[in-house]
């Protein structure tokens, strides 16, 4: 990899949220710990050479909110597994989502179904993960799901287009569900295509089969989520507008 990264940027129209997290507002609000749960697969529960980005996102919000409300305390619980896919991470809500009581849960889904399409039936992932986004809206938390990295091994020819058609499913389940999408792909995609990052650049050197996202790229992932979270405490018109991180 290049000692160079060049910078990049956030786009509003991109990571905005589209509905406010009223339910983390609400917490934030109160005198107790913040949960937030981070669910999800390798590109959550991270690997040896590669920080997750839930710790990073966990000091982003932390520093955001210190200063104004200094008593609440944010956490980020990591809860993932890698490897899995929705039908798998359904059987660990109770234990893993449920059971903590968060107030947000960050729902990454999706990769594991394209880049291993052999061990995975594609419309029952989709169905899969209408059905846990059903399940977590019976609870009082705020759903934001995170669609798939675009990355080298998601764009090979036998597995672009079903990569675009799972972003596609993710977004049509967020918006019946009216819950949040986190649109990681196209973020990627700005990246890559007008920010001029390669894709050395946004993969992990030591990943082979060029899946998993760099150390450099999944901080500045975690960067933009922190960012939409705290705009989207803004939209629920309580927090100041600049309050930005």
């Amino acid at each position: 990899m290049s000692d160079t990264l060049p910078a990049v940027d956030f786009p509003r129209d991109i990571i905005k949220l589209k509905h406010p997290l009223l339910n983390f507002v609400g917490a934030l609000r109160g005198e107790g710990p913040v949960r937030i749960v981070a669910m999800g697969s390798s590109s959550t529960a991270g690997r040896a050479d590669v920080v997750p980005y839930p710790y990073h996102l966990e000091m982003y919000l932390r520093q955001s909110y210190a200063d104004h409300l200094p008593k609440v305390r944010i956490d980020v619980l990591n809860r993932g597994k890698g490897g899995e896919e929705a039908p798998k991470e359904l059987e660990r809500f109770n234990a893993d989502i449920f059971n903590d009581k968060p107030t947000v849960v960050l729902w990454q889904v999706g990769t594991n179904a394209v880049f291993r399409k052999q061990e995975f039936k594609f419309d029952e992932v989709v169905d899969k993960i209408a059905e846990g986004v059903r399940l977590l809206g019976q609870h009082p938390m705020d759903v934001v799901l995170i669609d798939p990295q675009y990355v080298t091994a998601m764009l090979r020819d036998d597995k672009a287009e079903l990569s675009e058609k799972m972003v596609s499913e993710i977004r049509r389940i967020a918006d019946d569900a009216k819950v949040n999408v986190f649109q990681r792909w196209a973020l990627m995609r700005h990246w890559h295509v007008n920010s001029g990052v390669s894709f050395e650049q946004l993969l992990d050197p030591t990943d082979g089969d060029k899946l998993h996202q760099s150390d450099w790229s999944t901080l500045q992932v975690a960067k933009a989520l922190c960012n939409s979270i705290v705009d989207a405490t803004v939209a629920a018109s309580w927090l100041p507008a600049e309050w930005k991180s």
